[in-house]
């Protein structure tokens, strides 16, 4: 799977660790992605995403896009608010890192179908989500 980050804010993020959570996330499913466009943002810009395509006001931590299959490829989309993932990271007291990977690993699994909107949709993919964090290690 290509993974191609864009990075549009400030704050300095380690790509390579996000590549590689997104990796173990499609492992971990066993779907299907030939590629996944991530997206790093600020609230504000994530904020305008939600409004258009979700119809919420303001900042979210993560929006993702379920993959479509195309004539020659299946590719999905990931956009992960950096400012929200900080704030999170520091209320549940551990790395900006370790924060980042979890959204990556959630969104990555939303591309593939995955839907957390249930309790059993949602239990299935904290599994998972968990599973990436654990083969990660310390972060």
């Amino acid at each position: 799977m290509i993974v191609q980050i864009r990075d549009l804010q400030p704050t300095p993020v380690d790509h390579d660790l996000l590549e590689q959570a997104a990796h173990l996330a499609l492992a971990e499913d066993g779907g299907v992605l030939d590629q996944i466009s991530v997206a790093l943002v600020d609230d504000e810009r994530i904020g305008r995403v939600n409004q258009q395509f979700r119809g919420s006001e303001g900042p979210t931590d993560v929006i993702a896009f379920e993959a479509e299959p195309e004539p020659d490829q299946t590719s999905g989309e990931v956009i992960i608010s950096v400012q929200t993932a900080a704030r999170q990271a520091a209320e549940h007291g551990h790395s900006l890192a370790r924060e980042l990977c979890l959204l990556m690993a959630h969104g990555t699994l939303h591309t593939l179908g995955h839907d957390d909107e249930n309790e059993a949709g949602a239990h299935r993919m904290h599994e998972l989500q968990d599973r990436v964090l654990a083969r990660l290690g310390e972060i």
